[in-house]
């Protein structure tokens, strides 16, 4: 048996092959939409997936104001931050920080929970693009259209 022709291949900087990809979240489950960008984003979906580098694709996500959200976790789900001053603990919701800030914010929200916390995560977060409507700016980098429910 040939050991040589069972190495494994790590990739890294030099040999990783990065795609544009759009994904349309109209009609779409907020948690179970980003946990599939997040795995977009991390390049799990690739046969060269190493844990350590950034393998994964830039990502563009178009028509965010039409995600759902199941239930009541539009006002029910909450998330703490705190300023550091006194009594500065704050309570988020999903309808004060799209009130607040737009959807853009709330997918960073939950796309930052479910990407490691280091600084490849910090990096990972960058290769996302997030608008509200069904136009974008990158069309100079030719993206391709995937359908987000064909992925497991």
């Amino acid at each position: 048996m040939d050991t040589l022709s069972y190495k494994t291949i790590s990739a890294n900087k030099a040999t990783v092959t990065k795609e544009w990809v759009v994904v349309d979240a109209t009609d779409q489950v907020l948690g179970r939409f980003c946990s599939k960008v997040a795995k977009l984003l991390r390049g799990k979906y690739k046969p060269n997936y190493t844990p350590h580098v950034d393998c994964g694709d830039n990502v563009i996500i178009i028509n965010a104001d039409k995600i759902t959200m199941t239930g009541n976790k539009w006002t029910d789900r909450e998330w703490l931050t705190f300023t550091g001053y006194p009594s500065g603990q704050r309570v988020h919701t999903p309808a004060t920080e799209v009130k607040k800030n737009g959807y853009a914010a709330l997918f960073l929200v939950v796309l930052k929970g479910m990407l490691p916390k280091n600084k490849l995560g910090r990096q990972l977060l960058r290769n996302v693009r997030i608008y509200e409507g069904a136009e974008y700016k990158e069309v100079a980098q030719q993206p391709k259209t995937i359908d987000i429910n064909k992925l497991k």
